[in-house]
């Protein structure tokens, strides 16, 4: 079907959204279809837009709220329908979805199809608002970067090219991977880190479309690692302001303050309860504002926190939270999901990645860090379970994602957001 007729059959029957998202991506229409439905919603009124003008106000005073980005790596259509439909129903404004460098690989939702997909579902449940599509963790790799530093830059640069193509008009520059704390002064530490991201934001700007400002981040300390420090923030904006000579610069900065990326699992699976500091990232973002001119810190490995932790986000002024296993979790842990189906995604992964099965782990720890890794390879399954399997989990999702909205206050900024951002 051409974009015209697409937009003519929606137009009568927006429900066939539904099957026409699923043709898109699974039949042998998709090189066709995808980019025509695209194109096709993009008519009706859903395209990608920049959060930019809302974080330039953030940068004047911090809001009052912390934005949620979220991280669907399966069953994203029916996840993200139900979070439009929460925040439609609690009037929220202020919510990204993204998805990282990595997760597009090992899930299989490259740029266009994960961004058609989320456009899709704001169609279907009408969404008034303005839709924030985001590369998360658009990261170089250590070991090529230090092998072939042109290679890795060109192939950020491609993707980069890719995404901003598919309306992905919020990034996230990781360079954090190329800090070298083993050297003794903090720019040294942080200068492949400040010099590739001035690289790639002066690129990025430079491709951006017309009258589109894309807003980005930059991420002083890898999640995961020791607590980031103001001097290290500090270090790293002097190094950037050095390096990058255009007009707008970045918007915000992911620092780390005691999470890791998906949570730190116990030898039986569950999830140990961490330390957050959030005094410190009160302080960076404080720094981040006030000397800096950005809208403030981003809070990566969120989403596995105690839920009583999210109310501290606003009250640290976090100016964005980063949630992805947390949603993962609720779905392979939620009773509705078959047992069968579970188990024989388990047995797939334990026979075609046991090379990663780290020594010491437990069945239990390696499941649990490699399950993200079920989403891809079992793509169509997923979206294949029944409507009742699906309704039961997502109503369940719909409670968590109330107290989420609430927590970070979020609820009635639609209205705000879209003064700023449409």
């Amino acid at each position: 079907m051409s974009k015209e007729e697409l937009v003519q059959t929606l137009k009568e029957e927006p429900s066939k959204i539904d099957l026409l998202i699923y043709e898109a991506i699974f039949s042998d229409k998709r090189e066709v279809l995808l980019p025509n439905l695209k194109e096709a919603l993009k008519i009706l009124g859903f395209s990608g837009k920049s959060i930019y003008p809302l974080y330039r106000e953030f940068s004047k005073k911090f809001l009052g709220f912390s934005v949620p980005a979220f991280n669907i790596r399966g069953m994203t259509y029916d996840l993200a329908r139900r979070v439009f439909k929460v925040a439609k129903r609690l009037k929220v404004g202020a919510l990204i979805f993204e998805i990282a460098k990595s997760e597009m690989k090992y899930t299989r939702q490259p740029p266009l199809e994960y961004a058609t997909v989320v456009l899709a579902a704001g169609f279907r449940e009408n969404f008034d608002g303005p839709i924030f599509i985001q590369g998360d963790h658009f990261q170089l790799n250590r070991k090529a970067f230090f092998t072939d530093p042109f290679k890795e830059r060109k192939a950020l640069r491609k993707l980069i090219r890719e995404a901003i193509a598919s309306d992905f008009y919020n990034i996230d520059i990781d360079a954090s991977t190329l800090v070298e704390l083993e050297k003794k002064d903090l720019m040294e530490q942080q200068k492949y880190n400040y010099e590739v991201t001035a690289e790639m934001t002066s690129f990025i700007r430079s491709i951006e479309p017309e009258n589109i400002t894309i807003n980005l981040g930059g991420e002083i300390g890898e999640i995961g690692g020791k607590n980031s420090t103001p001097e290290e923030l500090r270090a790293f904006m002097k190094g950037f302001e050095q390096c990058f000579q255009d007009s707008i610069g970045i918007s915000k900065i992911s620092v780390q303050t005691g999470t890791t990326h998906g949570g730190m699992v116990l030898p039986d699976g569950r999830i140990a309860e961490i330390s957050l500091d959030f005094t410190i990232l009160k302080v960076l973002s404080r720094i981040a504002r006030e000397e800096f001119g950005l809208a403030g810190a981003v809070q990566h490995g969120a989403s596995t926190l105690p839920e009583n932790y999210f109310y501290l986000f606003p009250e640290s002024e976090c100016v964005e939270v980063h949630l992805a296993t947390g949603f993962q979790n609720f779905i392979y842990d939620h009773p509705a999901l078959p047992q069968e189906f579970k188990e024989k995604i388990y047995s797939y992964l334990k026979t075609n990645f046991k090379n990663e099965w780290k020594e010491g782990d437990t069945e239990a720890q390696f499941l649990y860090k490699i399950r993200k890794k079920g989403f891809g390879s079992f793509k169509k399954e997923w979206w294949d379970l029944s409507p009742q399997i699906k309704e039961t989990i997502l109503e369940d999702l719909e409670i968590y994602l109330e107290k989420l909205f609430t927590a970070l206050n979020v609820v009635n900024t639609l209205e705000a957001v879209k003064n700023f951002c449409l």
